[in-house]
């Protein structure tokens, strides 16, 4: 008579495939979440120190003003002229009120060239434009 032995404790093995899988999937999913960035946001702009700053919460689209060290307006990664601005600025106000108008100042810009910026906003009825800066930690 042949009898089966019976399996020892030793022979208990765990599978990793779904494991691995798991975590390349997580992997792939933060390498691609943290590659996007929107434009105005990767521009070579050094902005001030300051000790309170902070991002404001978009509901809706704002507006991204980069003013460069040479004084140029920027907007969506391009060059505009600020009649170009005043006008993109009224048609967004005439459809929404609220519209948020972030300017983001090179430090090294004379602030006449910011000032500038900030007199379209309000002239164009933008109540409160936000000025960028950087967390002085």
């Amino acid at each position: 008579m042949i009898l089966n032995a019976q399996p020892t404790g030793s022979d208990i093995a765990i599978d990793l495939t779904p494991v691995i899988d798991m975590v390349f999937n997580l992997l792939i999913f933060f390498l691609v979440a943290t590659s996007f960035h929107q434009l105005e946001r990767e521009m070579k702009i050094a902005l001030p120190h300051a000790t309170s700053a902070g991002p404001i919460s978009a509901m809706l689209k704002e507006i991204v003003v980069n003013v460069d060290a040479e004084g140029r307006m920027i907007v969506s990664g391009r060059p505009i002229a600020a009649e170009e601005l005043r006008t993109m600025v009224n048609e967004a106000v005439a459809v929404n009120p609220e519209q948020k108008v972030t300017v983001r100042g090179d430090r090294t810009t004379a602030y006449a060239n910011i000032v500038a910026v900030l007199d379209i906003c309000k002239g164009s009825g933008i109540q409160e434009p936000y000025l960028d800066t950087v967390l002085d930690r």
